[in-house]
């Protein structure tokens, strides 16, 4: 990334929001604005918008962090080994502007597949169910849909 693409993302998003997508930084625990937050919609990446996650596999781990049970789909996110702070993890980054989001855990539900997606608040943007069209992500009104 340029400087000049650094500093219209400085000016773009908040202080944490560019610590935690651009520097792999972490929100403080029970914190973020979707750590307790429980709405039908998208949550997109806060930088390029690509979306990552539904409400639909959203669950309350309380872990002090949003976590999903999967992301909409494996081709939109990076998962790699993350050896800091002397911990062996899996970081899960986004594809498109590579935003560091958080990390992968094999802790999560294991009828819904064992794996918790703890991703930081400020690495998502939340599109609404009833937005999603006017937003330009209508394709994913499929996901909202009573079985």
């Amino acid at each position: 990334m340029t400087e000049k693409n650094k500093e219209e993302l400085k000016q773009k998003l908040t202080d944490i929001q560019y610590e935690v997508t651009q520097n792999n930084g972490t929100e403080r625990p029970f914190t973020g604005e979707y750590d307790d937050f429980y709405e039908n919609g998208l949550y997109v990446d806060i930088v390029s918008g690509e979306p990552l996650f539904t409400s639909k596999d959203k669950y309350d781990a309380g872990c002090g962090w949003p976590a999903f049970t999967k992301p909409v789909s494996e081709k939109e996110i990076i998962e790699k080994t993350d050896k800091t702070f002397g911990m062996k993890r899996v970081e899960v980054r986004s594809k498109e502007a590579n935003s560091h989001l958080g990390h992968v855990f094999t802790d999560g539900p294991k009828e819904l597949g064992g794996l918790r997606y703890c991703i930081n608040s400020a690495a998502l943007r939340f599109i609404p169910v009833e937005e999603l069209e006017a937003q330009g992500y209508g394709d994913y009104q499929k996901y909202f849909k009573e079985e």
